[in-house]
């Protein structure tokens, strides 16, 4: 992130880096943009930030990552663990991950996503693969819908998670 302005508490980012400084050229995460996204007045930048909150009656998730064209496959991927999944929330956070953007055509997966011989098999497929140390860095919170709370910090990050009981 990056700077505080004065007493009205707003933060600012580098949120500028979605526009496109190159069109036709990748960014820092491969993804390639047109003129469409080229930094311009009165343009609001194509942006990836997924904040997500998720619920059905009393049961309540929220998931954030950060990761740039990452967020929507990350942030979609530990929802699909707990929702679907019926994973515990810290599981599904730490769970490998893969991703893939369309340009480049290549998938991205951490070493443990295609272990067992997938790596091989996406490769004999034809599929271009790239090992990539992590994608991410999760951060959730879960309210049951018997009202008990739980919390997760990716394991790849210096990020902690605590579910603190307030006195009464």
């Amino acid at each position: 992130c990056g700077l505080l302005v004065g007493p009205v508490g707003i933060l600012l980012n580098n949120e500028m880096d979605d526009f496109a400084t190159a069109p036709g050229k990748p960014n820092l995460y491969g993804l390639v943009q047109g003129e469409a996204n080229a930094v311009g007045p009165g343009k609001r930048m194509l942006s990836s930030m997924a904040p997500t909150v998720a619920w059905r009656g009393d049961d309540v998730l929220a998931v954030g990552t950060p990761g740039g064209s990452y967020i929507p496959t990350v942030t979609e991927q530990v929802l699909l663990a707990v929702l679907v999944d019926g994973s515990p929330l810290q599981a599904a956070v730490d769970a490998p991950r893969f991703h893939h953007q369309w340009l480049p055509d290549e998938i991205m997966a951490e070493p443990a996503a295609v272990a067992g011989g997938v790596a091989a098999e996406l490769k004999r497929r034809g599929y271009a693969l790239r090992l990539v140390p992590r994608l991410g860095e999760v951060n959730a919170v879960r309210r049951h819908p018997d009202g008990r709370f739980e919390a997760a910090a990716d394991s790849r990050g210096p990020g902690a998670a605590e579910v603190l009981t307030p006195l009464r």
